[in-house]
């Protein structure tokens, strides 16, 4: 098994209205994984916790074995952050923000700095202020990506992106875990993404870890069995993981398709999208 570069334990933050409760994954080396859920599940608390932007009010973080609030700064350096919303001075330029990190990160890789910006199409006469959306998520990579990064802490970053932008982004994802010393943690409700790139899902619901799976199990494996009322009161409720009635037929969320479709041969049972699985989990009744 790979060697975990994050590893959350028992992760607590109490807000009045919303607990993130007891939330525990791990994000190993040379691995993209990502955090799901529907809006106010609690992945931006849980990444913000994470990073110590945060103090959680219970549970602990550890990056590269160490306890994630005893971590020298050198070692704080190895995380590239991109939150949703940026925080770059509006009033420079991507070419002027190259001196700014410079005085902020030791490490700082000027000449890569700018071979990505040349990559990604980001004008370096442009200031942030005046630079798309999609421009301004790109500039925020191409920083996260030149203080010798070598684990990323995403949120929402392609959100609201045209499908171009959104490739030219995921491949610099998978370009960056080549290297199996790196490793991505990715907060997204854009779950088409995920099912790109993704090697392990974390699902969080209410503030809680529903599930985390490798995504392919949860691909290959997990299916969405179709039946008629009559079949679905005859279903052995241990194979049922979620279900919901969609008209006249249910749907009905199972962990091993294939053994579902021999079982309940009278129904079909289809692959399930990482979306579709989310959706029977929430919209669904659950045992």
């Amino acid at each position: 098994m790979a060697e975990n570069i994050l590893r959350v334990e028992g992760l607590t933050k109490v807000y009045p209205g919303f607990t993130l409760d007891k939330v525990s994954f791990c994000a190993p080396k040379g691995a993209i994984v990502g955090l799901i859920g529907e809006n106010g599940a609690g992945k931006s608390t849980a990444l913000e916790a994470i990073l110590g932007l945060i103090r959680p009010d219970g549970g602990k973080v550890w990056l590269w074995g160490q306890e994630g609030e005893s971590l020298e700064p050198d070692q704080r350096e190895k995380i590239g952050v991109v939150l949703d919303g940026g925080n770059f001075p509006q009033g420079l330029t991507a070419a002027q923000l190259d001196r700014v990190l410079g005085n902020i990160y030791p490490s700082w890789q000027a000449k890569r700095y700018f071979a990505l910006l040349n990559r990604l199409k980001v004008p370096g006469g442009k200031k942030v202020k005046e630079l798309s959306k999609g421009m301004k998520v790109k500039l925020a990579l191409a920083a996260a990506l030149s203080h010798d990064s070598r684990f990323l802490v995403l949120d929402e970053v392609t959100s609201g992106l045209d499908p171009v932008v959104r490739e030219d982004i995921l491949d610099l994802f998978l370009e960056f875990v080549q290297d199996e010393e790196n490793g991505i943690l990715i907060s997204s409700h854009i779950t088409g993404d995920l099912e790109k790139v993704a090697d392990y899902i974390v699902f969080l619901h209410q503030g809680k870890v529903l599930l985390e799976k490798p995504k392919d199990q949860l691909l290959y494996e997990y299916g969405i069995l179709r039946c008629g009322e009559e079949q679905f009161r005859a279903l052995d409720r241990a194979d049922l993981l979620a279900w919901r009635r969609q008209g006249y037929q249910w749907e009905v969320l199972v962990a091993d398709r294939k053994a579902a479709q021999r079982k309940y041969a009278q129904g079909v049972a289809d692959p399930a999208s990482l979306e579709e699985i989310m959706l029977m989990y929430v919209k669904g009744e659950r045992p």
